[in-house]
């Protein structure tokens, strides 16, 4: 029997029917308490609450299916138990509860569901793949193979949806757990026929030769870049060339991986080789360590899209129950599990990996990247500062620490960062520099050190020059300042005609023709710019002082009526638009002519005293 997964996309968001029961107790949902809090609003590291008692069946169902939706995997797999206490033979809520508890990590509480779900004849394909993990993660290969049984993909099978595959290669690995060494490695070699493959099998087959010895075997396997150009693939190579005594050509080997010196794990390998150790093949260490990474393999490839397949955490979360110290499972994991926005989940992971010694940079500046998206920079910025702490050679540590300052409008502090970054870089590897060129660029500009932040965009651009954020940053800066309009208005066209509908660069062209006093030649520009931008409030602002200057004045007080309703960033953008409102844009310009370029404060006559 071959195992078909079951995606969570389809338990979360099917419209199912209720589960038997649940209809009688619909009044319910009424009493249903709100699921638990956002992650953000969770302190960090700390086991999470379980989701409140709601009686009855629907109350626990309907929850349940909205934290799955949301991918509260923590409180849909509490309120699915719950559910289960009132329905618990019912399949659709045993499955769903398998599939949350299993992406909440839970695997002692997912076994013992699919234990009772098979002992209840009740097993879905889902459920008997935890309990074949089990197998594996307690040695019975026996078993395994018999659960497993025939494969067909190993005969010429279908092959069209991937599961005949996991099948395969669970099966070759649990027959070399069964001490059948020659029946595995032939259904690897057979496994290696199917359509598209070839390269995945060969990495299995590889690490099965070097698991039992053939070291050559294996070494022709992993040279081939198809099969090991992938950082497991690479570490694997790298023991098998030691064993074989080929310690020079590890070394070698290691070195031409691109990134390498920012691995610290593969350049601790380099330095071990570089002592004259052999290392030992601890790639795999057990068939179970092999079956766990055909779970990475699978899970890996999930991922790998722009929109993860989210089978691609089950896959993950079964590899790092089989391989605790697997540290690419856990990274995947948590990566995934940034992506669904289960934050405090993933940092369970990335904390495992730092007490196991395997936190990566390059997972660690992901971590950051993620922390920094969900707008969680105090966290990010104490991430990076440990990262630096840790690895002050790695200039990405630094950039990423310029990059969360910044967003934090520390761009003082963020200078010396980017300052270090540059200084590590070198001047060797110029396409490396342009961007903390550009970013410090933008961090001196709003520090008030103009000409400093005019010289580093100029570096940038003569790195990249087309580099329309650049050519844009500059060009506005140049604007804003009413310096250079003509190179000016020529930086933003370049700009332009590199991202045609970007809205801030539109706004940039528009303001220089502005600048320039082109203001009919600005409206069109100014708005493309607010179609694209509509609720930008400097933008509609922007629109509304074009208009005016073109004579529009009804749909200028439009457009800064607007621009006020989408709440402007600062209080003093706010008194502009209103004083523009109440006095025109002719006066206000005035105003600022008179006082040195800044709007005059208008201060309330003071309030009456009783004697007066």
């Amino acid at each position: 029997m071959t195992t078909r997964l079951i995606p969570l996309a389809l338990i979360a968001l099917t419209a199912a029917p209720l589960p038997q029961g649940a209809a009688m107790a619909a009044p319910l949902l009424a009493q249903a308490e709100a699921p638990a809090a956002p992650d953000s609003e969770r302190p960090a590291h700390r086991p999470e609450p379980p989701a409140p008692e709601i009686r009855g069946l629907a109350g626990p169902y309907l929850a349940a299916r909205m934290a799955a939706i949301q991918n509260d995997f923590s409180t849909a797999a509490d309120y699915y138990l719950q559910a289960l206490a009132h329905a618990d033979s019912d399949p659709y809520l045993q499955d769903s509860a398998l599939v949350a508890l299993i992406s909440t990590g839970e695997m002692e509480r997912a076994t013992a569901l699919a234990v009772t779900m098979s002992d209840q004849g009740r097993a879905t394909d889902l459920a008997k793949l935890v309990q074949r993990t089990e197998m594996a993660r307690t040695g019975r290969w026996d078993a395994l193979v018999s659960a497993i049984g025939d494969v067909p993909a190993s005969r010429g099978g279908d092959t069209s949806d991937g599961t005949v595959l996991v099948d395969g290669l669970m099966h070759a690995w649990a027959q070399l757990g069964s001490g059948r060494a020659g029946e595995s490695l032939t259904e690897f070699k057979q496994l290696t026929k199917l359509r598209g493959a070839a390269s995945m099998v060969n990495y299995h087959l590889a690490l099965a030769k070097a698991q039992v010895g053939d070291f050559e075997g294996a070494e022709l396997l992993l040279a081939d870049p198809a099969t090991g150009a992938h950082i497991l693939g690479i570490i694997a190579h790298a023991q098998v060339l030691s064993q074989l005594e080929r310690n020079r050509d590890a070394i070698a080997m290691l070195e031409e991986t691109p990134g390498f010196a920012e691995e610290p794990y593969l350049v601790a390998l380099r330095d071990r080789l570089a002592k004259g150790e052999t290392l030992p093949f601890e790639s795999v260490r057990t068939p179970a360590d092999g079956i766990a990474q055909v779970f990475l393999t699978f899970g890996s490839v999930l991922a790998s899209s722009d929109e993860p397949d989210p089978l691609a955490l089950i896959h993950a979360r079964l590899a790092e129950y089989l391989a605790p110290d697997l540290g690419e499972a856990r990274l995947l994991a948590a990566q995934l599990l940034q992506g669904f926005g289960q934050f405090d989940l993933a940092e369970r992971e990335f904390e495992e990996l730092r007490e196991q010694g395997e936190m990566r940079p390059i997972a660690e500046l992901s971590r950051i990247d993620a922390l920094a998206r969900a707008d969680r920079l105090a966290d990010a910025e104490k991430a990076t500062l440990a990262l630096t702490a840790t690895h002050p050679e790695l200039a990405q540590g630094w950039i990423a620490l310029g990059d969360i300052l910044r967003q934090q409008d520390k761009f003082s502090q963020a200078i010396p960062a980017y300052d270090k970054a540059l200084s590590l870089l070198g001047e060797d590897n110029p396409e490396a520099r342009w961007f903390p060129l550009y970013a410090r660029g933008i961090a001196l500009e709003r520090s008030g050190q103009f000409t400093k932040a005019e010289a580093d965009f100029r570096a940038a651009l003569k790195i990249r020059p087309d580099s329309a954020q650049v050519l844009n940053y500059l060009g506005y800066s140049l604007v804003d300042r009413n310096e250079k309009l003509e190179e000016a208005l020529k930086l933003i066209q370049r700009a332009v005609d590199l991202r045609p509908t970007d809205g801030y660069i539109l706004d940039s062209l528009a303001w220089a023709y502005f600048r320039l006093g082109r203001y009919q030649e600005a409206v069109a520009p100014m708005e493309r710019a607010v179609a694209a931008m509509a609720s930008d409030a400097l933008v509609n602002d922007h629109m509304g002082d074009i208009y005016w200057m073109a004579g529009r004045h009804r749909e200028a007080e439009i457009q800064w009526r607007r621009a006020l309703s989408l709440k402007p960033e600062t209080e003093d953008e706010a008194r502009r638009i209103r004083a523009k409102l109440e006095r025109g844009l002719d006066a206000v310009l005035e105003e600022e002519k008179a006082n040195g370029g800044k709007l005059p404060e208008v201060h309330a006559p003071p309030e009456p005293t009783r004697a007066e």
